[in-house]
């Protein structure tokens, strides 16, 4: 299929009088003559490559990737509309206000299913059972949970709107979830085709949306995919890189270049877009990897420095703050195994020097924050 060829589909009018959108099948062979094209294939590939490279160079980098797992989970969330920040997504439940535990919650789901679809990559390839088992995790007790959880929907969905008749875009018909996801599945496998991986996931991503095949959480999961897809290719090691961010920033745009493919049949633009998107996301995450082992190395000098005996409690605690960086005395005290006394001393030590931040303002129940940290995963 020539990408200037290409129709994205067609309307269906179904018997009781609204329409859907039923894609064209994905799993054929795809060629281009667009030299832009192949130069921003060949850019991302570079900067994903630079990423992974620099990710293997990193001590302790497991250390880190709770961080990234979290940013993505605030970001990919945020699109669907939960208001949970970082310093909340990496607070104990108890310490949420009431009224925002659904939104927290929603973003623990988030990495739980990110955290755990990672690790089943070792035994399943990217399937509709991973995917099924993925989704279950998303839902569970939060706002979508009576929307099938860990399956694929027996209704008909639609985005935008109020009801089927002024919806902004209806997915196809549930009768043909199943044999376009099964189209889809092939397509992610299937090494006939000379096409690159980048431009494969550009077309995977795209035509899940398309296809909706949840009542919900379709634009999470489709995000996840991304990251799944370019661990279990080998383009990357570890689950350092998401787009979530880079769609959020200007979630129109977005949505306009999806759009684009289903009314105009314009897939090409999709998957420039798609690769500009992969190229700058890597960089960032490679820079704030950099500034980690920068940030890491200064705090780990200044504490051999300055802290004296403390020295190895107060590494200790530094190395906790990397893999999670909200802390109260009593986790303190845990994690050092020192008396509540010489915790809140310690803690007080780090306020001091600047690498903790209290705040709630309380003097009972205090919340201490890594905010140095923090501030290399702020948008």
């Amino acid at each position: 299929m020539d990408l200037d060829n290409y129709v994205a589909g067609k309307l269906v009018k179904h018997q009781t009088g609204y329409n859907y959108f039923m894609p064209a099948i994905v799993n054929q062979e795809w060629e281009w003559n667009d030299p832009k094209l192949n130069k921003l294939v060949e850019k991302a590939a570079m900067k994903l490559g630079e990423l992974n490279s620099f990710s293997k160079l990193v001590p302790n980098i497991d250390l880190f990737i709770q961080l990234h797992v979290a940013a993505e989970a605030v970001d990919s969330s945020k699109i669907e509309g939960t208001k949970t920040n970082m310093g909340e997504a990496l607070q104990e439940e108890d310490e949420i206000l009431p009224e925002r535990k659904n939104d927290w919650q929603e973003v623990q789901n988030y990495i739980s299913a990110l955290n755990s679809a990672v690790a089943e990559l070792h035994n399943l390839p990217i399937s509709t059972r991973l995917l099924k088992h993925t989704h279950h995790i998303l839902l569970q007790s939060v706002r979508g949970e009576n929307k099938l959880p860990g399956e694929y929907r027996i209704s008909q969905n639609w985005i935008g709107g109020n009801s089927l008749a002024d919806a902004f875009f209806v997915p196809p018909h549930h009768d043909y979830v199943s044999e376009l996801m099964s189209d889809l599945e092939n397509f992610i496998h299937n090494e006939e085709f000379n096409l690159p991986d980048l431009v494969k996931i550009a077309i995977v991503h795209y035509q899940f949306e398309t296809i909706h095949p949840f009542l919900d959480g379709n634009g999470r999961i489709g995000r996840l995919l991304i990251t799944l897809f370019l661990i279990d290719k080998q383009i990357l090691t570890k689950p350092l890189l998401y787009l979530s961010s880079f769609f959020e920033k200007n979630k129109s745009l977005y949505y306009d270049n999806l759009t684009l493919v289903r009314t105009a049949n314009n897939l090409k633009q999709w998957i420039k877009y798609f690769l500009v998107g992969l190229a700058e996301t890597a960089e960032i995450a490679t820079q704030t990897l950099s500034k980690i082992i920068e940030l890491k190395s200064k705090l780990e000098n200044q504490i051999i420095q300055n802290f004296g005996k403390k020295n190895n409690k107060a590494n200790l605690l530094l190395q906790h703050l990397f893999k999670k960086p909200v802390v109260t005395v009593n986790q303190v005290q845990a994690i050092t195994q020192l008396s509540a006394k010489s915790a809140n001393e310690l803690v007080n030590d780090f306020l001091k020097a600047g690498i903790l931040q209290e705040t709630t303002g309380q003097k009972r129940n205090r919340v201490f924050i890594f905010k140095d940290y923090l501030n290399l995963f702020s948008k």
